[in-house]
């Protein structure tokens, strides 16, 4: 039997960008400890795939939202609705992310604005709005997911990695503001994973060879791989911890 502090079966919890890869694995494993997810995706066909995939296992525990993200009224109005319709959010995964590589010099405005939208406004309009709810209860946890480019970078992602820095920054700021509220924030930084949005590097056989040897774990991460570090931080176990970046990376931030 596991611990009573990592149980948090009857929870509600909503997972952003969860119709595919690292999202879809959160959410995953957020059903496993018995929760009841809501997905949320702009693209409503893969949504409803992959809700329907999910409620094969676990039934109406899987629900699902599309809204966008990035848009203020289109955040509150999802938020209500949720709240509404499946009861109060007790777990927020601000997952939502987007990249695009490019040499600085060439980088567009209009995708620097897209990935800062993506993946740094979005955490703060659904953080907001969920915590003011949560707030009126003087309970929740919102896990924000970082990336191992919150502390470190490589050529042409100096844009993605601005955004996940200040997603860093903003995790320890509403820790600030919303711990004496009774709500923890946290953030799971995420070192290189095989997903569909990997997929390129992975496939690219010197640059998958490079993440090996520069990770002491020797390998790409699995998705399965962070489910862990969520149950801690949005279970009572962590009832203590706020404004943390755990790192899921494998070992290379901590090497040279």
């Amino acid at each position: 039997m596991s611990h009573p502090l990592f149980d948090i079966t009857g929870e509600t919890a909503l997972v952003t960008g969860s119709s595919r890869g690292i999202g879809k694995a959160l959410a995953r494993g957020l059903l496993e400890a018995g929760c009841t997810v809501v997905l949320n995706g702009r693209n409503t066909t893969t949504l409803q795939a992959t809700a329907s995939e999910l409620a094969a296992s676990f039934g109406d525990r899987v629900r699902a939202a599309a809204f966008d993200v990035t848009d203020s009224a289109a955040v509150a109005a999802g938020i209500a609705r949720v709240e509404e319709e499946t009861g109060p959010i007790g777990i927020l995964v601000n997952n939502t992310g987007v990249q695009h590589r490019s040499p600085l010099l060439e980088f567009t405005d209009d995708d620097w604005h897209r990935l800062l939208d993506t993946n740094l406004t979005s955490a703060f309009l659904v953080g907001r709005e969920v915590a003011r709810r949560m707030a009126t209860r003087h309970r929740g946890k919102i896990v924000n997911i970082c990336s191992l480019q919150s502390e470190a970078v490589r050529p042409g992602i100096a844009a993605y990695s601005a955004t996940k820095g200040g997603l860093k920054m903003l995790t320890k700021g509403m820790c600030a503001d919303l711990g004496p509220l009774g709500i923890q924030v946290n953030g799971i930084g995420p070192g290189y994973f095989d997903t569909e949005l990997t997929s390129a590097l992975v496939a690219d056989e010197d640059f998958s060879a490079w993440v090996r040897r520069r990770t002491p774990a020797g390998r790409w991460g699995d998705v399965d791989d962070l489910v862990g570090a969520l149950i801690f931080l949005v279970s009572p176990a962590s009832d203590f911890v706020n404004g943390q970046v755990l790192y899921v990376d494998g070992g290379m931030l901590s090497v040279l």
